[in-house]
């Protein structure tokens, strides 16, 4: 089958605006934390989360443009068009026939939906609903609004598997292109869920941080004293390409997209599999998929949410599938400064884990103080401090609400 590269890379995130930023944060790391500026949070559980620092629509779009798009769908903008940008793609000359656009959100248009609601229920029963409700809400209005944008003309649609999401976006992505379906395809996700409902739901599934106190240091991944994720806004955008295809364009190549594995866990709603079954066969699946062995693995980044439950189940999975090798890897879990961007991770931690790849520094897991006595302390979870290290082959995980499990492996460029 052909072989699949990334050849473009974009990303708003709470580190910052683009993918610069992005990646200064992850290296220096920073964290995104801060206290919700989107609405009054003094009766919620959470009053902090990882929002995009100083967000103003209007430096990005037109006013009339801004009201037709759902915040996440302007993330989606944002990123893809840093991400096409980057690539080098001439479009004036490039057959928009054979590039097509995968995006995800594991929410969509939660913000218009909350919006319009409330609009409607505290208003005099006249049903007033703007035109572009459903169309800013649906979840996959991102995907066909880049298409629209750009004139991309081939296979288009959405993926939706919670966190897993936008991982699940670029395994169709790889998918498609190794069996001749395009040439291009624009694939990513985008989330913007800081909202009471987002925040209130999560907080009620007793899921999120409640640490307000400590909101900087909230995100916790593997630490003893973590008690839930830490929601995070924004998105990222990967282009990816034939090989071929990007050597006759002269393309340059950040890294080779080689293996893919997707499992479900068919145990619970909302908590990972205790024995970490499906994480271990998706990681696996991913591996062999890619024509290696454990042992070739450099580098995981985990999906490391800071959930009780969560990281000694992937800890646990990691363990497992590298045996002693694991203990010769590094891990860790960029969430400890982006926070949780929901369908958004998958794409934002890809790409972390390319620029890591390209930049042979491994991004830290911020907010480490105390071990927990059940995850393995021989694992090096690459505490607080950004690690040098040559990684030529790398691992990303997603792991969803719904048992939804996702992992790619992604290769230094060779060609």
């Amino acid at each position: 089958m052909k072989r699949v590269v990334i050849t473009g890379l974009g990303a708003i995130t709470p580190l910052g605006a683009n993918l610069h930023e992005y990646w200064e944060g992850l290296r220096q790391g920073v964290s995104g934390a801060g206290m919700i500026t989107r609405f009054d949070t003094e009766k919620f559980k959470t009053r902090f989360a990882c929002e995009v620092k100083g967000y103003d629509s209007l430096n990005y779009f037109n006013r009339k443009e801004a009201n037709k798009m759902d915040l996440y769908t302007q993330f989606a903008h944002i990123s893809s068009d840093e991400a096409i940008t980057d690539s080098g793609i001439d479009l004036d000359a490039i057959n928009r026939e054979r590039i097509g656009v995968i995006w995800s959100s594991g929410i969509g248009g939660i913000q218009t939906f909350y919006e319009q609601i409330r609009n409607y229920v505290l208003g005099d029963g006249t049903p007033r609903f703007s035109p572009f409700f459903i169309p800013k809400m649906i979840g996959n209005i991102a995907s066909g609004s880049i298409s629209i944008k750009y004139g991309f003309t081939g296979l288009n649609f959405a993926t939706v598997s919670a966190c897993a999401s936008s991982t699940h976006a670029l395994i169709d992505a790889v998918n498609y292109i190794r069996l001749g379906k395009a040439d291009v395809i624009v694939a990513g996700g985008s989330e913007a869920a800081i909202i009471e409902p987002g925040v209130g739901g999560f907080n009620s599934m007793m899921a999120m941080s409640t640490n307000n106190d400590d909101y900087m240091t909230a995100s916790r991944p593997f630490d003893l004293t973590r008690d839930g994720f830490v929601i995070g806004e924004g998105g990222g955008a990967l282009i990816v390409e034939d090989l071929e295809h990007a050597k006759a364009r002269g393309a340059k190549i950040y890294a080779e997209l080689a293996g893919a594995g997707m499992t479900a866990d068919a145990f619970h709603m909302t908590a990972p599999h205790p024995e970490g079954t499906g994480a271990i066969n998706v990681m696996e699946l991913a591996i062999k998929d890619a024509g290696l062995k454990p042992e070739d693995i450099d580098y995981i980044n985990t999906h490391g949410t800071a959930t009780p439950l969560g990281d000694i189940s992937e800890a646990m999975a990691i363990v497992k599938v590298f045996g002693e090798h694991a203990y010769k890897m590094n891990i860790s879990a960029t969430k400890s400064m982006t926070g949780h961007l929901l369908g958004a991770a998958g794409a934002t931690e890809a790409i972390a884990t390319i620029m890591a790849m390209l930049n042979d520094t491994v991004p830290p897991t911020i907010n480490f103080k105390v071990p927990d006595p059940r995850i393995d302390q021989k694992l090096n979870i690459t505490p607080n401090k950004a690690q040098v290290r040559k990684i030529n082959t790398a691992i990303s995980n997603t792991f969803g609400f719904g048992g939804h499990n996702a992992s790619i492996v992604i290769k230094k460029a060779d060609i």
